[in-house]
């Protein structure tokens, strides 16, 4: 059996617009069918936190390819762990547009992913699963 990780990171968009978005949905929907990852994106025009699940080495090269993308900037890794099931079975890449968001711009500006748990990053993810 293949070992199964998530993780979870977070970028800033460049030029956030509803073409850029699609085109990155798009990218992100190809390219996880193809190497067998689920996950969701959660995003406004302030922010990406997305969550990938998948084969380790699958989920490691995704996002090795998300840091070298220009649509992204000041990515950073959020929380990597190993995982028993996925969340997201059965969406290539799921789109919550900032629905589900629990902080501000401004909260966002101040900090609060940098304070964030372990559990507060996985609890985004789990309400997010459990409305999907």
């Amino acid at each position: 059996m293949t070992d199964l990780i998530q993780i979870t990171y977070s970028s800033q968009p460049f030029g956030f617009d509803s073409a850029i978005l699609s085109g990155v949905l798009l990218d992100a929907r190809r390219c996880n069918t193809r190497d067998g990852i689920t996950g969701a994106l959660v995003c406004r025009r302030d922010i990406y936190l997305q969550y990938l699940e998948g084969p380790a080495a699958a989920v490691h090269a995704a996002y090795d390819r998300i840091r070298r993308d220009d649509r992204h900037l000041a990515v950073k890794l959020r929380l990597s762990a190993p995982i028993q099931t996925r969340l997201f079975g059965d969406w290539a890449m799921l789109h919550d547009p900032a629905q589900t968001w629990s902080w501000t711009e401004d909260e966002v500006d101040a900090g609060a992913l940098d304070t964030a748990s372990d559990a507060d990053l996985r609890a985004i993810f789990e309400t997010l699963a459990t409305t999907a």
